[in-house]
């Protein structure tokens, strides 16, 4: 492992650039993912699935108390990709819950080749 010379401020700040555009790097990576994901109507049906099998909508609660900490472990998943979801790509959050909705209330008409 290597140390750091705390008086040498140039490699310090070089360091602080070095992580800050790295993480931008990631950061923008992330936001394009989600982008690319929600915007198809496949991808937004994935991602509401996922919401749904992870209990995001409904409560959790059960008298016993390791199904319920299970179903909130499970919920907390769910939530952070509801976050990000909202965060990233808010408009097209709201077209995926009005999609979910339409689905819900006409399953026989659903378009099968709607990539």
């Amino acid at each position: 492992m290597e140390h750091a010379d705390p008086t040498d401020l140039q490699a310090q700040k070089h360091r602080r650039n070095y992580k800050a555009t790295a993480g931008k790097f990631v950061e923008d990576r992330a936001q394009d993912d989600w982008k690319w994901l929600m915007g198809s109507k496949r991808g937004r049906r994935i991602v509401w699935r996922l919401l749904e099998e992870a209990g995001v909508f409904r409560v959790s609660f059960n008298t016993n108390a390791m199904a319920m900490a299970f179903a909130e472990g499970n919920k907390n998943a769910g939530i952070r990709i509801l976050a990000q979801v909202q965060e990233r790509t808010p408009d097209l959050y709201i077209m995926m819950v009005n999609e979910a909705h339409d689905e819900r209330r006409k399953p026989d008409d659903a378009d099968h080749n709607d990539h």
